[in-house]
């Protein structure tokens, strides 16, 4: 075989080779019931927020989320006027009628008060709010803001016995969440107590993902790390971004 052709052609095979390496694979799991891309994101410096801001997590049922969506987009003007900005809607993957809301604000004290407001609790009758809304009031002390992560999110609440040697191992297993698929979006603690703690992962992979949150592994370092008691999870599907 004359070698120019053969060279081409070995230049060709390695091209080819290079380019298998790079898909995605998809897969199913009991989590997500929608196809998920399993893709590994790592956070890039430039992304990072670590700056403290004030976050309102707001997690409810309704009856019907096309009617609730329309009665809570009529009501910005009354969120404005108690200091709260848009931020993030999310939806249950397990019972879709569950709902996140997260807000913005920079005052957490005049946030709390409109919370117990009669108007409030007079829009959320009528704006098809099944119960009474779970609140958490949270400084966020780093967010990954890119935008190429996945739209699937879990949101764990959990109480650790010290909040900086918790952080000091956390941030020390995040190569152990890249590799199960998981990569770190938010985190912060309790707005009153920083032994209250909120963390947000994006999810690349849901089958992967349950399987370390069911892991020992986990476990282990939740321990190590000094968490006590539960830890409560929500998955949920974001469906509009502010």
């Amino acid at each position: 075989m004359n070698k120019s052709i053969h060279f081409a052609l070995l230049c060709a095979a390695f091209s080819l080779l290079l380019t298998s390496c790079g898909d995605t694979t998809t897969t199913k799991s009991e989590t997500d019931n929608t196809d998920t891309v399993s893709k590994i994101v790592e956070p890039t410096q430039s992304n990072i927020i670590t700056t403290p801001e004030n976050i309102v997590i707001v997690r409810f049922k309704v009856s019907d989320y096309a009617k609730w969506r329309a009665s809570y987009d009529s009501r910005d003007s009354m969120r404005a006027a108690n200091g709260l900005r848009n931020y993030i809607i999310g939806r249950g993957v397990k019972d879709t009628s569950i709902i996140m809301v997260a807000l913005k604000t920079d005052d957490i004290a005049k946030a709390k008060a409109f919370t117990k407001d009669a108007s409030l609790k007079s829009a959320l009758q009528k704006g098809y709010v099944i119960g009474t809304p779970k609140y958490n009031f949270t400084t966020v002390v780093y967010q990954d803001m890119a935008t190429n992560m996945s739209d699937l999110r879990s949101m764990t609440f959990f109480k650790v016995k010290d909040w900086d040697a918790w952080k000091t191992s956390f941030e020390g297993s995040r190569q152990t969440r890249v590799e199960n698929a998981l990569t770190d979006r938010a985190y912060g603690y309790d707005a009153d107590d920083n032994h209250k703690v909120v963390v947000v992962v994006g999810v690349n992979d849901s089958t992967k993902a349950e399987a370390y949150w069911n892991s020992d592994l986990i476990k282990q370092r939740r321990a190590a790390s000094g968490v006590v008691g539960e830890v409560e999870r929500f998955v949920y599907r974001i469906v509009q971004k502010y």
